[in-house]
């Protein structure tokens, strides 16, 4: 993922070739060279010490030697030979390709297209046919994701023309990229938002504009370590009210920014549930509650409550 760190997992992938390439390395430049401290990376390699081949006894562990400062593999248990894909595997791993690829601004598409088209013609006919070329995979990136996903990378800020589903507006605002993050099927860029003074996430497919700016991204170094803010995601501070649901509506609460307030069991009871739900404004809050004909009703709101009964007598008077 753009502008993120490699994950543990890789590094270890990576190690045992590395090593194997720059034997008697110092701990130091082999830290610099795989973008971690000497701590971490000496952690790395005594997880490494007690990996290993099936059987896991001594003489098919990893081999290293880490002492003094430097280090050196000895037995490398078939880590420094090419990868050989089997049929099933090599099938896994283009549908998982091809999900990436399908998921609009994750990554960029030209590399994991190349990589699609080596395994196919690697693996060659035994692989059975997955999916078309002219399919959603083949279609034109977005500009303004790779403009977001550059930004990342080059930890540059970004000025987005972002549209708020809770608030039902556009607004201009400038924020500090900090990482992607992918929910629901749906890519989120995650950032110090400098108007709301806080941390955002900012869905790829609402940027109508964004423009990598010529000043390094600074969030605040303790808005980098938390975690990532939940959906609503550009909105977490928005009002929120009390709702009923009955029981043939009970799909609302996964599709809107509502958490249930009671135990979720009762979803099979056949009674109302009752949720709270996030709301960027009046005005959007009454076309919420118009929208299901009764079916979704607030508490507690008794202005609400009148504003839309009078709003669906209206709508019916003009109906008659």
């Amino acid at each position: 993922m753009a502008g993120a760190q490699p994950t543990r997992l890789s590094r270890l992938l990576a190690m045992v070739p590395y090593f194997q390439a720059h034997r008697g390395i110092s701990i130091s430049q082999a830290a610099q060279d795989l973008g971690v401290t000497p701590k971490q990376l000496t952690k790395d390699l005594e997880q490494l010490f007690v990996c290993g081949l099936p059987g896991y006894y001594p003489d098919d562990l990893i081999e290293l030697e880490f002492s003094e400062g430097h280090v050196d593999v000895g037995f490398t248990a078939g880590m420094d030979r090419p990868l050989r894909l089997t049929t099933t595997e090599a099938s896994t791993l283009l549908v998982a390709l091809r999900a990436l690829v399908d998921t609009a601004g994750l990554i960029d598409r030209d590399p994991a297209q190349r990589a699609i088209a080596k395994i196919e013609a690697a693996v060659g006919s035994a692989l059975p046919a997955l999916a078309s070329a002219d399919g959603p995979s083949a279609a034109a990136e977005v500009p303004t994701y790779t403009t977001i996903r550059d930004a990342v990378r080059r930890r540059r800020a970004i000025r987005l023309r972002y549209y708020s589903a809770g608030r039902d507006s556009v607004a201009e605002r400038v924020v500090d990229p900090i990482r992607l993050q992918v929910m629901d099927q749906h890519t989120y860029l995650e950032a110090w938002c400098r108007l709301s003074d806080g941390v955002r996430l900012f869905r790829f497919d609402r940027v109508d504009e964004a423009v990598e700016l010529d000043e390094p991204s600074a969030p605040p170094a303790d808005a980098v370590d938390r975690v990532a803010p939940t959906l609503p995601a550009d909105n977490p501070d928005l009002p929120t009210v009390e709702i009923e649901v009955d029981a043939d509506h009970l799909w609302v609460l996964d599709y809107y920014p509502a958490d249930p307030i009671a135990d979720p069991t009762l979803r099979a009871t056949g009674d109302p549930v009752r949720a709270r739900l996030a709301y960027g404004s009046p005005e959007w809050l009454h076309r919420f509650l118009l929208g299901f004909g009764g079916g979704v009703r607030v508490v507690g709101q008794p202005t609400t409550t009148a504003t839309v009964r009078d709003a669906a007598m209206a709508a019916r008077t003009r109906y008659r």
